[in-house]
């Protein structure tokens, strides 16, 4: 998952960062509003942690950009200790959740994965497909029940394919989502095909099918209605 941290205190948007890099997620920070702005013109994220006082200005003018602009991004509020305004006005203009400081970052990681399960997992931490099944809490990957052995980039890289079935991902996409924006600048991205091409052989020794096509020139799309 791709997370942008807008927080203008550095010792906290470094210690989430930090603790949410050790967690598996590909995070990007900034501290103004104009530096967010930049960065949502070039990039998508999974999860926006958006502060409302910044240094130049009150984020909820930010969050009716990303609602009007980044609709599948989830924004979750981090907002003074009173200051209630802020999360009533944010929450109302489409904000998914907020947490108040101080917080554990414990409690951020639970709140940033129940969002992301309500908004784009129907609210469960068991992904299903056919014979296919994640366990997003466990990180584990099933075939007809048989756990594959899967890399992390490569369990993230199915739930990928499999919140956006039918969808094609380019391979500049599928890189950004798992290895982070700084793959915008990378000449070629092979490697993309080498982590593709593992998944389908793990899950096709596995015995299942293969909902996997290559579109050529673009990228990728996994297939829902695939049955040969």
């Amino acid at each position: 998952m791709k997370v942008l941290i807008i927080e203008d205190n550095q010792e906290l948007a470094r210690n989430i960062r930090d603790f949410l890099g050790r967690e598996g997620y590909i995070c990007a920070s900034c501290e103004t509003l104009e530096e967010a702005k930049e960065k949502l013109s070039l990039f998508k994220y999974d999860c926006i942690l958006l502060d409302i006082g910044l240094p130049d200005g009150n984020g909820i003018g930010l969050l009716n950009l990303i609602r009007t602009e980044h609709k599948d991004s989830n924004v979750l509020i981090i907002s003074a200790k009173n200051a209630l305004d802020d999360k009533i006005i944010g929450l109302e203009k489409g904000a998914d959740d907020y947490i108040t400081k101080p917080f554990h970052l414990a409690e951020l990681h639970a709140r940033i994965r129940a969002v992301y399960r309500r908004k784009n997992l129907g609210g469960a931490s068991i992904v299903e497909f056919n014979e296919i099944s994640l366990n997003t809490d466990m990180f584990e990957a099933r075939i007809n029940g048989t756990l594959l052995d899967m890399t992390p980039k490569e369990f993230d890289l199915l739930l990928y394919f499999l919140v956006n079935k039918n969808r094609v991902l380019s391979r500049q996409a599928i890189a950004a989502h798992l290895w982070g924006d700084y793959t915008d600048n990378l000449a070629n991205f092979d490697f993309v095909y080498q982590h593709v091409k593992n998944l389908r052989r793990k899950i096709s020794s596995a015995g299942g099918m293969d909902y996997i096509s290559t579109v050529y020139g673009l990228g990728y799309k996994f297939n829902s209605h695939k049955q040969e």
